[in-house]
């Protein structure tokens, strides 16, 4: 199997997995800085569009705008759904660690971990991005945040919001 691999001037250096180009990216979540896997959807061509890379100059830089919102609804996804993760661990003994009660956004430092930043193909018109996060309470689904345009639109299991 060949390795693709391309240096692009806006997404730096990807090589070619699984149907998508995929490199690193740096966010800033939870006031901790974390190196995430970037990941391109386009063919082997690197042909990206020019949406695409707009949907990703537009997101780093309105990235401390953006990821505000995200914590924002995360936050308010959690408190919402919560409780139903704590009545399925009843009887885990990590219950506390895995879905607790918590009082701030700040508290979801420990909960939810961003992973993964996708540019879409551009399906209709529009600038889309995927941030998925590992989140404690649910290991199997992760955490996922759909933007589209600049404006966080939906926080849900990974697969829903892609």
């Amino acid at each position: 199997m060949t390795i693709i691999n391309v240096n692009d001037e806006l997404f730096g250096r990807l090589e070619y997995i699984n149907n998508f180009w995929r490199g690193k990216t740096t966010i800033k979540m939870f006031d901790l800085e974390k190196e995430i896997i970037l990941s391109v959807d386009a063919d082997e061509s690197a042909n990206f569009s020019n949406v695409q890379k707009d949907a990703f100059s537009k997101f780093i830089q309105n990235m401390k705008i953006l990821i505000k919102d995200a914590k924002i609804q995360i936050y308010d996804y959690y408190n919402e759904n919560y409780q139903e993760y704590r009545e399925m661990l009843e009887n885990d003994p990590e219950i506390d660690k895995i879905a607790p009660e918590i009082d701030s956004i700040s508290d979801l430092r420990k909960l939810v971990k961003p992973t993964e930043l996708i540019v879409r193909r551009v399906r209709s018109k529009g600038r889309r991005l995927g941030l998925l996060c590992d989140a404690s309470w649910n290991i199997e689904d992760g955490l996922g945040i759909r933007i589209e345009d600049e404006i966080v639109e939906e926080v849900g299991y990974q697969d829903s919001i892609l």
